[in-house]
């Protein structure tokens, strides 16, 4: 299987070095991937019988321009020579997110799939925006559109939703799905820690960003819970039917009244069929310890899934990180070679 990355920051990074590492592991399985393009904002690295993903991770921790490569590198290789040569059988898009437009990431994928190539993505933008138009594209072209990665990256929340929910009408979606938040609850709790403390302290271990208000204020989980709404329970939602708050008032009195009740605070986003309507909500709520819930802690995340046949779905845990999402793009690329049908 031919396959093309395009994106090459943190995750895409991770994922050559994912190959090389595992390299022998898939040939011991039987699973074949040849990666015949590496693509970035600068020009890339084209090589038809296949990159030596080793030897470009070795380029890459000393120089930071694909172009230069030795072997097939040019500024001159973009998306369009790729789409016009059309010898990949998986695009694996990881261009940087842009939720107002989706792009550029959003052409990437539309073009790919229109020329009959699979498509693998982490990029929120595209889903969050045109989930719907994009899986059409995907069933009319007879390819598939993976983007497990999108929500939780590690945890298998789409994935589980997709396979091990089938045949079932899911009901309900409920889950912590940002591992920042949750760390500066559990920092709070643990240390008596202002919110502000809590804050200063996850981004000085790099679990939060410098400018945090996408995961403290609600809207990562919100991007979450929608994009779950849309692909597990065929739905064309948008960020204005989600009603969101954040953490940000939280004070240390709450969290200690929490814990005299024998409760404490999670953000959770939660999707809700309701008199044939789906209600979307990211809140703040107080939790009891019979709460499969309650115990998800640090930056660990979970999902739970209700449906009308199967019961009761909870699935906890996975990684943060480069690497475990770049792990989730491995998964989805894994499930396409054995001939998994998302779409």
């Amino acid at each position: 299987m031919r396959i093309a990355v395009i994106g090459y920051g943190g995750v895409g990074k991770a994922f050559i070095k994912l190959l090389a590492n595992k390299k022998q592991d898939l040939e011991n399985q039987g699973i074949n991937f040849t990666v015949n393009y590496i693509l970035s904002s600068s020009g890339g690295i084209y090589d038809s019988k296949g990159i030596d993903c080793k030897e470009v991770i070795e380029f890459s921790n000393k120089e930071n321009i694909l172009a230069n490569y030795h072997k097939g590198g040019s500024s001159e290789l973009n998306f369009s020579k790729l789409i016009e040569k059309k010898d990949v059988d998986v695009l694996i898009e990881l261009t940087p997110t842009n939720k107002d437009t989706g792009e550029p990431g959003m052409t990437y994928i539309k073009d790919a799939l229109k020329k009959g190539i699979n498509v693998i993505t982490g990029n929120k933008g595209p889903i969050l925006l045109a989930y719907n138009e994009l899986n059409t594209l995907a069933k009319q072209h007879n390819v598939q559109l993976a983007v497990g990665c999108t929500v939780g990256g590690a945890l298998p929340s789409i994935n589980g939703g997709l396979i091990d929910m089938a045949g079932s009408e899911i009901l309900s979606i409920e889950g912590i799905l940002n591992g920042t938040t949750n760390f500066i609850l559990k920092e709070m709790e643990d240390n008596n820690s202002t919110y502000k403390q809590a804050l200063e302290k996850a981004q000085n271990l790099g679990i939060a960003e410098t400018d945090p208000t996408l995961d403290v204020e609600g809207w990562d989980t919100a991007s979450k819970i929608l994009i779950l709404t849309n692909v597990l329970m065929n739905q064309n939602k948008t960020l204005k039917d989600v009603d969101v708050e954040g953490i940000t008032k939280l004070t240390i009195q709450d969290i200690n009244n929490a814990k005299i009740e024998g409760q404490r605070y999670k953000l959770i986003g939660k999707s809700k069929k309701a008199n044939g309507n789906i209600h979307l909500q990211v809140k703040l709520k107080k939790i009891s310890s019979n709460d499969m819930l309650f115990n998800v802690d640090g930056k660990n995340k979970a999902i739970r899934y209700v449906s009308d046949t199967l019961g009761e779905l909870v699935i906890f845990g996975g990684a943060s990180g480069v690497t475990p999402a770049a792990a989730s793009i491995l998964r989805d690329l894994i499930n396409i070679y054995r001939g998994y049908h998302f779409s």
